[in-house]
């Protein structure tokens, strides 16, 4: 790989360590960090640790099937690429980059509302199948004129993200000076400058990609919207349940609601007649203290997984960790970190690279199960702590 990072990139931590050198702070702890003492982030990728294989051992598979099917879309793989905003601070037209990387490995991606590259760039960029996830950030025209796009643009799944009332409190954002990077004036931007003059190489990229972008994919009144604005106008726009009823009359395809971590929610979303959930807790960004992701998948499962599609976001980090997911229930995940930890490292091929990770970490946890597909596992090839499934 062409980056500036380990010699090999063995697993996606080299990748996070390949961001973290390329990286300026305040952009490497926008996509490491998470909200207030950042113990959710933590725990959704502890609590996998928790759960142990139960492998058929004398069996011998010398090919895994790692194809699904997700909402009516088939996948060579069992995950997709998640929606995360401001791709293009971690690499010169981020989102482009990181769509061509999941066409040419047989999966999805998501593209953010928040994303510095259009909805028709990312369309022209991909062979493959993508995915819109929508904010109502500027108000109920506004978000109608994002979903018309997306659905002129062959986008065919619809992401509603339903736990971001307001922006969680990022504490390493507010210590890195972002805001001030981003509005402030001469004087306030002062101390935090020097973290960005430490990485000249992203700099430099930085600026020849157009610098601060604004937000395409949300078209205000007077243009597109500018990037200082997204705190403000996120907290402008919250999601009810009955939102979900105006959205369905503007979307003819399949509708998911992100941002599922309980039971009762889960129920919530299946009686409005979504089509699936993502079980997720915005990767600990939004409300700290709430339990890992995986930790409530069989709670959820329990409420609604023979009525709906289930998926699952949060603390993914390898293979392992996703064939967990799938016994337990989960139809695919998504994953985020993981991918853009890649992203920031060495673009595209940072992405290709955390992609072929992870599959080659699936396919070998599956020939030691004793699983021949990803579709066949099942709760028997896991052990889960008793008070899971309570």
């Amino acid at each position: 790989m062409k980056t500036v990072g380990p010699p090999r990139v063995v697993n996606i931590e080299d990748l996070r360590r390949g961001a973290k050198l390329r990286l300026p702070r305040v952009v490497f702890d926008y996509i490491d960090g998470g909200a207030e003492q950042e113990f959710t982030m933590r725990q959704n990728v502890v609590a996998f640790e928790m759960i142990t294989f139960r492998p058929r051992c004398a069996v011998a598979i010398p090919q895994c099937d790692l194809r699904t099917t997700v909402l009516g879309t088939p996948l060579d793989l069992p995950f997709l690429l998640a929606p995360v905003s401001s791709c293009r601070m971690f690499y010169p037209r981020g989102e482009v980059v990181a769509a061509e990387a999941a066409s040419a490995a047989g999966t999805a991606y998501i593209l953010a509302t928040l994303s510095g590259c259009g909805i028709e760039e990312v369309r022209a960029a991909s062979n493959g199948p993508l995915w819109y996830q929508l904010y109502l950030i500027g108000g109920r025209e506004v978000a109608k004129a994002g979903i018309a796009r997306a659905r002129a643009a062959g986008f065919s799944a619809l992401v509603v993200t339903i736990d971001t009332p307001v922006a969680g409190s990022r504490e390493r954002d507010v210590r890195d000076g972002a805001k001030e990077l981003i509005n402030g004036t001469l004087w306030s931007k002062l101390p935090f400058v020097a973290q960005v003059l430490a990485r000249p190489q992203w700099l430099l990229a930085y600026l020849a990609d157009g610098g601060l972008m604004n937000l395409p994919n949300v078209a205000m009144p007077g243009g597109p919207m500018s990037y200082g604005d997204v705190g403000k106008l996120l907290a402008e726009s919250a999601v009810t349940w009955g939102d979900l009823d105006w959205i369905r009359e503007e979307w003819n395809g399949p509708i998911i609601a992100k941002g599922v971590c309980t039971a009762e929610d889960a129920r919530r979303a299946a009686d409005r007649g979504v089509d699936g959930i993502v079980v997720s807790n915005h990767g600990g960004r939004q409300l700290d203290g709430v339990a890992a992701t995986i930790r409530v998948l069989p709670e959820v499962m329990a409420a609604v997984g023979d009525r709906i599609e289930v998926l699952l976001d949060g603390g993914i980090r390898r293979g392992s960790d996703i064939v967990k997911a799938l016994s337990l229930g989960a139809k695919a995940v998504l994953v985020g970190r993981a991918y853009v930890y890649g992203l920031g490292a060495a673009g595209g091929e940072g992405v290709a690279r955390a992609i072929e990770i992870l599959r080659t970490d699936i396919a070998r946890t599956l020939k030691l199960l004793g699983c021949p597909s990803v579709r066949e596992l099942d709760r028997s090839y896991v052990n889960v702590p008793p008070d899971w499934l309570s």
